[in-house]
């Protein structure tokens, strides 16, 4: 049997949308679709503490 490892984002504090490994960690993360996860980026910007309060419904707070 083979083992599949994921890879940890090297900055889990910021999304790169430009790494398709990075976008399914993420999206299996924050339990969103891919397209989501880029609207949210698109919305508040790459910080993963963001993305993660806009997905999950929370008010965004400035950081």
């Amino acid at each position: 049997m083979a083992y599949v490892f994921e890879t940890v984002p090297a900055n889990r504090g910021l999304i790169d949308l430009d790494d398709p490994r990075e976008i399914s960690w993420w999206s299996k993360r924050f339990d969103c679709s891919p397209d989501q996860l880029r609207h949210a980026v698109d919305k508040v910007g790459n910080s993963a503490a963001q993305v993660e309060q806009l997905l999950d419904g929370k008010d965004i707070l400035a950081l």
